[in-house]
């Protein structure tokens, strides 16, 4: 028993000192590797700001040349030859207003009183799987969209209106602002 105690023992001190090695090798890779990585994110943050701004001249020109100022929120640069791109642009968040609740009640009113049978509750269905949320509880714009043809056509006025408050209530957000460049290959796969 005496003897067990001690391999116990020994055993948790071993552990100890492994965990205490691992802690130091982390943070030594850690001290090693992170100003590389830090030269590296800057360099690719300087390289987005100068590619923007080279491309600000073609953007404003393109607004010029057609007359027309939208709320574009992303442009595609292709060569002539068709094999080298750059996109520039911001992801967007779907964001809505508090009113947006009124909607969804509405909509989930005027549709559960259409779920008499069989047929008419797997539309039901449908239509609550368009008003789910994603992991951070946002209802997607997409499916809004999909819930408005839908709406416009069962011709259910409740429903319509329900809709309407839903899209009203949108206020899409810019996030992170992105640069892509893509070259084709030869098998010409971008």
């Amino acid at each position: 028993m005496e003897w067990e105690k001690e391999a116990k023992k020994r055993k948790e001190e071993q552990r100890r000192q492994d965990i205490e090695t691992y802690n130091a090798l982390v943070d030594d890779t850690l001290a090693g590797v992170f100003p590389t990585l830090m030269g590296v994110s800057q360099a690719i943050g300087d390289a987005k700001r100068r590619t923007v701004e080279s491309f600000r001249k073609a953007i404003e020109m393109k607004t010029d040349i057609y007359g027309i100022r939208t709320d574009q929120r992303s442009h595609t640069f292709t060569n002539s030859d068709g094999n080298r791109r750059v996109m520039i642009g911001f992801y967007t968040l779907d964001n809505y207003r508090d009113t947006v609740e009124e909607g969804i009640a509405m909509v989930r009113e005027a549709i559960e009183a259409l779920g008499k049978d069989e047929e008419s509750r797997a539309l039901v269905t449908a239509v609550f799987r368009l008003l789910s949320r994603d992991q951070k509880g946002t209802l997607k714009a997409s499916r809004v969209l999909q819930l408005e043809k839908l709406a416009i056509d069962s011709r259910n006025e409740r429903l319509i209106e329900g809709v309407r408050i839903i899209k009203e209530s949108y206020q899409p957000q810019m996030s992170k602002q992105y640069v892509r460049a893509e070259y084709k290959n030869e098998e010409g796969v971008w």
